[in-house]
């Protein structure tokens, strides 16, 4: 008598969409995995050559390559509970993100660096440190997938880098405060104009583009915004894609897309001048770079898919973000 037939259940086949969002979840695993382990190794090895390390897991007790990161910062040593650490990559992570959709990531960077007790200006320089390879990843995801203004975007950016290394040099001298008040009402006024035309970048607009144009957004981008860029920095990728759209007329993910190449340039300018005079905080900033490209790549894909609406939206948050943060700062406790 042959045996009975039983049936079992069979696991339906994986759909695309799902097996592109199950690749997508191990590259973001694997990044954040990585992330940790090169701040682990950059840990030992500072502790290693640290003087100040030594001592303070001599007196603590602590195993310090294990528990904590110490890195070189204004006061000759600097150490970090393993958990702050990892919220400093959480919001290298999501600045990544928020600055390869609309700019204004250092919303989330600057400030968690900052809650370290590092000194404003180190924390202005790794910040820029971390940005510059989000940005550049952001910027190769843009340029597969749709078209870079070359003729603005190139030129910009070779004026950007100086124009940005001007403002870092500057910024030691010149208080942010005088500039958060004109800044806050300029940011008022792109919200107010974002939302009281919304057909603004929902389609490009070429019949604006004139050679006297093209020339105003250069200079616009690469001089004026870029030497913001390196004197106070958040918001400089969203004052970059209202300059392109209202300017040139493109659409939000053309301008998003070049705006990222002259973003590498104010980065790149403003690292290189703070670098230079020595507030850098190297470990710390390439340990972020690892999350703030893995957080670049998802938010570039994500605005290529969703398109002008969805970087709209995104931009006026960034906006409202930036307004109520500069105001704080200005004239809260």
């Amino acid at each position: 008598m042959s045996a009975p037939f039983i049936s079992l259940p069979v696991a339906g086949p994986m759909t695309g969409a799902r097996i592109r969002r199950s690749i997508a979840a191990r590259r973001i695993r694997s990044l954040w995995s990585w992330g940790v382990k090169i701040l682990r190794m950059i840990s030992a090895l500072l502790c290693s050559v640290s003087m100040n390390g030594r001592k303070r897991a001599a007196k603590t007790g602590q195993s310090t390559p294990c528990t904590l990161l110490t890195f070189i910062g204004g006061n000759g040593g600097v150490a970090l509970p393993l958990e702050q650490v990892l919220v400093l990559l959480a919001a290298a992570a999501g600045a990544g993100w928020v600055d390869a959709v609309v700019g204004g990531g250092g919303l989330l960077q600057l400030p968690a660096i900052m809650m370290t007790g590092m000194p404003t200006v180190e924390a202005m320089a790794t910040n820029k440190l971390s940005s510059v390879f989000g940005t550049a990843s952001a910027a190769v995801a843009y340029a597969r997938s749709t078209k870079i203004d070359r003729q603005v975007a190139f030129p910009g950016a070779g004026l950007a880098v100086l124009s940005a290394g001007l403002g870092a040099w500057a910024a030691a001298a010149i208080s942010a405060e005088v500039l958060r008040p004109a800044v806050m009402v300029v940011l008022l006024g792109v919200a107010a104009f974002v939302t009281l035309r919304p057909s603004l970048g929902a389609v490009p607009v070429p019949q604006l583009r004139t050679d006297t144009r093209v020339f105003a957004a250069v200079a616009t981008a690469g001089i004026g915004i870029a030497f913001y860029d390196g004197i106070v920095g958040p918001g400089t990728g969203t004052f970059l894609i209202i300059a392109f759209t209202t300017i040139l007329g493109l659409d939000f993910v053309s301008a998003s897309a070049s705006a990222k190449i002259i973003n590498v340039g104010t980065n790149l300018g403003a690292l290189v001048v703070f670098g230079l005079q020595g507030h850098v905080n190297w470990a710390l900033g390439l340990g972020m770079a690892v999350c703030n490209v893995a957080g670049a790549q998802f938010g570039a894909r994500m605005a290529l898919k969703r398109g002008a609406a969805f970087v709209r939206i995104v931009l006026l948050c960034v906006v409202v973000a930036l307004v109520a943060r500069l105001g704080w700062q200005q004239f809260g406790p």
